[in-house]
């Protein structure tokens, strides 16, 4: 009877050192790497990580293709027409968000990415890598639509003021701060009804895509000009398109944080959200 008793105590026993490593494992998994720097070198964070990145690289690999595809297949046949580019843009961006935004975020924009950090709800540390997966998506999209597409001039999917550069970088920052306004709200405040967080980021970006298309081109994203430009060796004022929607996002992640907390007194939640943003800036430059 002893023996028996002891040897449910001793099963008792390795049945919780396995369940306390299984928790510590799945706790390795969910860390996002902001830590201690040793928690960041552990293997499954390596691997969580390497992930994210592909999903990004991935993800954004898919909205540059559907979308400057539609583009490029409008100037060459005439057959997608404006309204189906700005369906393309916003479709792809919703299907991609419900496919890989549980795994990495579904950020496939440098500036989203920057105004994230920026607020302190993304790691700093990972922000080049990022960056560095948004880009590469891009400039093998642009590459692949270079070689299945005749493109030329005229049919160049990347985008340039129509008008006056100062034009575009209005309409890129106002495009921008309304996409990352809608981000902050449906990503990240837990008030928020999550399921619709793909539809709303859809259908933000097809209506950027339309209002500012006709003037900036409605890209709204570094990455969406710079991939075909730099395939396509065209950089018409390519600062507007890195410096209007970064300025947009961070404004735009700015005043959601600033009416995020309701139950403070508009004094003290303005106060705070400045030296939040202080704060952040400090860290990223």
């Amino acid at each position: 009877m002893a023996t028996h008793t002891q040897g449910r105590d001793i099963s008792a026993l390795e049945e919780g050192i396995s369940r306390s490593r299984e928790e510590e494992y799945r706790k390795s998994l969910n860390d996002d790497g902001d830590g201690g720097g040793g928690s960041f070198c552990t293997s499954a964070n390596v691997v969580v990580l390497i992930q994210k990145v592909i999903a990004e690289a991935v993800g954004t690999y898919f909205l540059i293709f559907v979308g400057c595809g539609a583009v490029a297949l409008d100037k060459i046949y005439g057959t997608v027409t404006f309204p189906g580019i700005c369906l393309a843009f916003g479709i792809i961006v919703m299907v991609m968000v419900y496919s890989v935004g549980h795994i990495s975020g579904a950020h496939f924009n440098p500036a989203v990415t920057i105004t994230m950090a920026f607020f302190r709800q993304f790691p700093l540390k990972q922000v080049p890598i990022y960056i560095l997966a948004q880009l590469l998506g891009a400039i093998l999209a642009s590459g692949t639509l270079y070689l299945l597409l005749d493109v030329g001039k005229e049919s160049f999917f990347g985008t340039v003021p129509v008008g006056s550069n100062i034009q575009s970088l209005v309409m890129e920052f106002i495009a921008s701060f309304l996409l990352m306004f809608v981000i902050s709200g449906v990503a990240t405040d837990n008030r928020a009804i999550g399921e619709m967080a793909g539809i709303a980021i859809g259908m933000t970006l097809l209506i950027g895509v339309l209002i500012a298309g006709p003037i900036s081109g409605g890209s709204m994203n570094p990455a969406r000009t710079i991939g075909p430009a730099l395939i396509l060796h065209k950089y018409t004022a390519l600062w507007v398109y890195i410096v209007g929607p970064i300025l947009g996002t961070v404004l735009g992640g700015f005043v959601y944080n600033l009416i995020r907390y309701t139950d403070k007194p508009l004094k003290e939640v303005a106060k705070n959200a400045s030296t939040t943003l202080l704060k952040s800036a400090s860290r990223v430059f």
